[in-house]
């Protein structure tokens, strides 16, 4: 048992880091001298960040609700 808490960790840990390091990614987009957008293609990549959050979250609750799904602009 105390094996699958340590892989837990293990992965959870390793995971959750390269999350926050790939958000941190999406908001050098916000640099506009660099890259061109307006507000409705940051509302759809915040509202398909957010829909796959409340996913990931929901899995963990005794419902278990999956989702799923690319994004594109």
């Amino acid at each position: 048992m105390r094996d699958k808490r340590q892989k837990f960790v293990e992965l959870a840990e390793a995971r959750v880091n390269k999350a926050l390091k790939d958000m941190q990614l999406v908001g050098n987009l916000s640099n506009r001298a660099a890259y061109d957008f307006n507000e409705a293609d940051v509302k759809k990549m915040f509202s398909a960040l957010q829909k796959a959050l409340d996913s990931a979250k929901g899995r963990f609750s005794k419902d278990g609700e999956s989702g799923g799904g690319d994004f594109r602009l």
